[in-house]
């Protein structure tokens, strides 16, 4: 094997076996978000349909996006890319990626919502499910922005902030739901939706520049 073929590994980097261990942790974390992001997408999408909730689809939709983050940092830490500071970089920017993902959809749908005043009926559903996300979701970011930093991994602290922005769009989508089941203000669901939108652009391009592992952690 030629050295190009090798992995770029840092000079100073006989990992510790703390470092390896906070490794397997990191991994360990993105497999729960995974699966709850399935979860959590399929009972989005599925709820935000039957309701007619363009802010709840996103937050649907948006778990894909979420997951592909988890997939990237399992990749990263898998084998030996988990050494690689080629494979971190790689990461990093792929974790920026996931974050526009969503943006295209959400702009015009919450657009069309606004143009056409259309109205999203109760979905109790969707008020639990955001419920439990905005729980459960500040617990993971916080674990994985503390694991970014000590492993230098702004993938890891990028995954993180995935994780809290989740738990942003499950505030604004429950202040959606609550606003209009109670209030009857059908326009705060577009308006969450676009919200969230700017915010995910935002945090994408820290992740692209590598400054989610500095700036959260």
């Amino acid at each position: 094997m030629s050295t190009r073929e090798l992995p770029l590994i840092r000079p100073s980097a006989v990992r510790s076996a703390d470092w390896h261990r906070n490794a397997r942790r990191a991994r360990l974390l993105s497999w729960i978000s995974l699966v709850w992001m399935t979860i959590e997408g399929a009972v989005g999408v599925f709820s935000g349909i039957v309701a007619g909730s363009i802010a709840l689809q996103a937050f649907g939709i948006s778990s894909a996006a979420e997951g592909l983050a988890s997939v990237i940092v399992i990749w990263r830490f898998t084998g030996a890319r988990t050494l690689s500071e080629t494979s971190e970089r790689r990461a990093q920017k792929l974790v920026a990626v996931s974050f526009w993902l969503l943006v295209p959809y959400v702009v015009a749908e919450a657009a069309y919502k606004l143009v056409t005043a259309a109205e999203p009926e109760t979905s109790y559903l969707g008020i639990g499910l955001t419920l439990s996300s905005l729980l459960l979701m500040p617990l993971l970011g916080r674990m994985k922005h503390r694991l970014g930093a000590t492993l230098e991994s702004a993938a890891t602290a990028g995954e993180g902030t995935q994780n809290i922005l989740c738990a942003y769009l499950a505030a604004a989508v429950l202040v959606g739901l609550l606003g209009n089941t109670l209030f009857g203000l059908w326009w705060l669901d577009p308006i969450a939706a676009l919200a969230v939108a700017a915010l995910a652009i935002r945090e994408g391009q820290e992740s692209w520049r590598g400054e989610g592992c500095c700036d959260h952690c």
